[in-house]
């Protein structure tokens, strides 16, 4: 066969479902073919033609530093060495569960997994365990994974195909979930067992939380007893050290984290307080196990980047992305679209319009400027110049530690090429 990315693709339709193993990684909603990646070395990704991208996916946010950092390579073939995987415990899976409640404040216990999904459908089975109550209160346009109860009104991959939802999942397993509004606090009774939340909507495109919505609902949580869930598998341990809680200064009641904590390999994790986390078996009557979880490599690649990412590492990140942001927008706005760049710390969004509009608040807003069809074209734009963003308009800007200041200049000039092409495109 020959070396080109679409003999790949061709090749993977055969064997996997779709030609790719996650939904938000084919080019359904901007069309062609997806590149397939080689290998990784920093800001860049190279495909199976030898092509390489500044690379802005950087595997939707676990990739801090980057692809392939060279202390993270360097520990990953000394744990390779000792062994991929036992069924027993081992000593990362301790030290990296202790470099966590290190950094978190409120952060007593934690359970290792084996991704973000399972770590949130876990808490939420907690929450539930621990409280004796069935509810859960969800927010639309956020994504928690793929369970079968979180997957109603989500953002990512759900609202990028399209669904409101997914078949196969039933009424009944829905029928404990409320979905409400983002930036809007629901009224909660004593039949709520958790209020599950993105700190930073990061799956609707970049949604920020309003001033003092955080707060609000941890005060209604504390009203009925209910439980406050930050689902941080995106800002944990990228907003801040301490992830939204330190960077709002408000606490939940359980996290759950993923993607950073890896350093690039699966995992997830969910945590909480002694208190809550003593009802999980074997110590209490709430079940949760798996075969893989604590994975040695996992730990050890996690340990590495959490040791190696300091507080003014995450500070200047934020400068360099909001002083990118600037210029990104400028660039575009200058072409004749309008777009907006909402910052929060070192995350990013990227929204395109056809006129000047404000940022968006909430799903139903963003909805609006997701669904305008301008950034396939400047998605495809920015591709063949050598950019590489998420293939779909609900995702966000992921800049790693790894991204130079000439690779964000080579962007924003990439950008202003890109928008006057889509606007050309729009107009015809």
């Amino acid at each position: 066969m020959s070396d080109t990315n679409q003999a790949w693709f061709e090749r993977a339709l055969e064997v996997i479902a779709g030609g790719v193993d996650s939904p938000v990684r084919s080019f359904r909603s901007v069309g062609g073919t997806p590149y397939t990646v080689r290998s990784g070395k920093g800001a860049y990704v190279t495909d199976v033609e030898g092509t390489s991208y500044i690379d802005y996916v950087q595997s939707y946010g676990a990739s801090l530093l980057g692809h392939a950092h060279p202390d993270v390579v360097h520990t990953l073939r000394g744990a390779l060495e000792l062994g991929t995987t036992f069924g027993a415990p081992t000593p990362g899976e301790v030290l990296l569960c202790e470099a966590m409640v290190a950094r978190v404040a409120g952060l007593e216990r934690v359970r290792l997994v084996s991704s973000g999904t399972e770590a949130v459908m876990s808490a939420v089975r907690l929450a539930r365990g621990y409280t004796k109550r069935d509810k859960i209160v969800k927010f639309d346009g956020c994504y928690h994974g793929h369970s079968d109860a979180l997957l109603v009104a989500g953002g990512s991959g759900v609202a990028q195909l399209g669904l409101p939802g997914s078949a196969g999942v039933t009424a009944g397993a829905v029928l404990d979930t409320i979905v409400a509004p983002y930036n809007e606090v629901p009224s909660l009774d004593d039949t709520v067992a958790a209020v599950l939340v993105e700190p930073v909507a990061a799956n609707m495109n970049l949604v920020a939380p309003l001033e003092g919505y955080l707060a609000a609902l941890r005060a209604e949580c504390d009203r009925v007893g209910a439980l406050l869930i930050f689902d941080e598998v995106i800002t944990g341990f990228r907003l801040a050290t301490g992830g939204a809680e330190e960077y709002y200064a408000v606490t939940p009641d359980l996290w759950c984290f993923g993607k950073v904590i890896g350093g690039g390999l699966p995992v997830g994790a969910f945590g909480g307080s002694k208190k809550i986390l003593s009802s999980l078996a074997p110590e209490g009557p709430v079940y949760q196990a798996g075969t893989l979880s604590g994975n040695p490599l996992a730990t050890a690649a996690g340990l590495c980047v959490l040791e190696l990412v300091r507080p003014r590492d995450l500070d200047s990140l934020s400068a360099s992305v909001a002083s990118f942001a600037g210029q990104l927008r400028d660039a575009i706005c200058s072409s004749g679209l309008f777009a907006l760049t909402p910052c929060v710390g070192p995350l990013m969004g990227l929204y395109l319009a056809r006129e000047e509009c404000s940022v968006p608040r909430n799903f139903e807003e963003a909805k609006v400027l997701c669904e305008n069809g301008l950034y396939r074209t400047f998605f495809h734009s920015m591709l063949e110049r050598g950019v590489a963003l998420a293939p779909g308009a609900y995702e966000i800007v992921f800049t790693s530690l790894a991204h130079s200041e000439d690779d964000l200049a080579t962007t924003v000039a990439c950008a202003l090429e890109s928008a006057s092409f889509a606007l050309e495109a729009a107009s015809r």
